[in-house]
């Protein structure tokens, strides 16, 4: 069974970047397809970033030309390096392996949080 933990979130001004990290356990990590969620309180959880086994990535438009998921399968690690961040951003940020939608096959993790302030 893969675990994810993510890790990078922090304060940043409106235009700034940061770069996530989730590293997974497990050997299985490389066969699967890994997204990035993110969650504001009261909201659903949504899918804003994925990549496949293969290295093929989408985007929601909301972080389209913005956000760059990849990923190293030596390292067990997805990275989500966000540029140009906006307010509107600012939300609890999670990985995990998409299923439909905005739902994902495996156990959550604690995420991590991204602020961005105007």
């Amino acid at each position: 069974q893969v675990q994810f933990a993510e890790s990078g979130g922090g304060l940043v001004q409106a235009g700034g970047s940061l770069r996530l990290s989730c590293a997974a356990s497990g050997s299985t990590f490389s066969i699967f397809a890994i997204g990035w969620y993110r969650q504001v309180p009261g909201n659903q959880r949504e899918l804003v970033a994925r990549i496949s086994s293969g290295g093929n990535t989408n985007y929601a438009d909301s972080v389209k030309g913005r956000f760059t998921i990849s990923r190293d399968n030596a390292k067990n690690t997805v990275y989500l390096q966000m540029n140009s961040l906006k307010p509107e951003d600012t939300a609890v940020y999670y990985c995990n392996a998409p299923s439909l939608g905005n739902s994902a096959f495996l156990a959550w993790g604690q995420g991590t949080q991204v602020t961005v302030s105007s």
